[in-house]
């Protein structure tokens, strides 16, 4: 080990509150609204073998275990927010907000997930 490294010592860390913090309380929402957040929406999936992985060429066509019409799931940074559709205009795809999802349902499916803020 070199001579002039530094060796691990203890540190005693103080609190930190939100007084302690500045400009912690001048925090407002109009503060976050210029926040960037990812919108993605689920439009299905499917399970696939390797060996058909491989087999994938240009034009291929891979089925979903979606029914063309029905809703799709719309997450915000990975929380399911909202079920709508997916509609074409001028050539791109866009997503119609049919429902926003409950607060409640929201909460079960963090739950279920555990510490996982991933969504597929």
């Amino acid at each position: 080990m070199d001579a002039g490294a530094k060796q691990p010592h203890e540190h005693e860390f103080r609190e930190v509150t939100p007084g302690s913090v500045p400009g912690a309380e001048r925090l407002k929402l109009e503060d976050l609204k210029q926040v960037n957040m990812t919108i993605t929406a689920h439009l299905g999936s499917c399970s696939m073998t390797v060996r058909e992985v491989l087999g994938l060429r240009r034009g291929a066509v891979v089925p979903l275990d979606k029914v063309a019409g029905e809703m799709t799931d719309i997450y915000v940074n990975g929380l399911h927010l909202a079920r709508g559709e997916v509609v074409v205009i001028a050539d791109e795809l866009h997503v119609r907000i049919g429902e926003v999802v409950g607060q409640e349902e929201r909460l079960v499916q963090e739950e279920g997930r555990g510490d996982d803020v991933s969504a597929g």
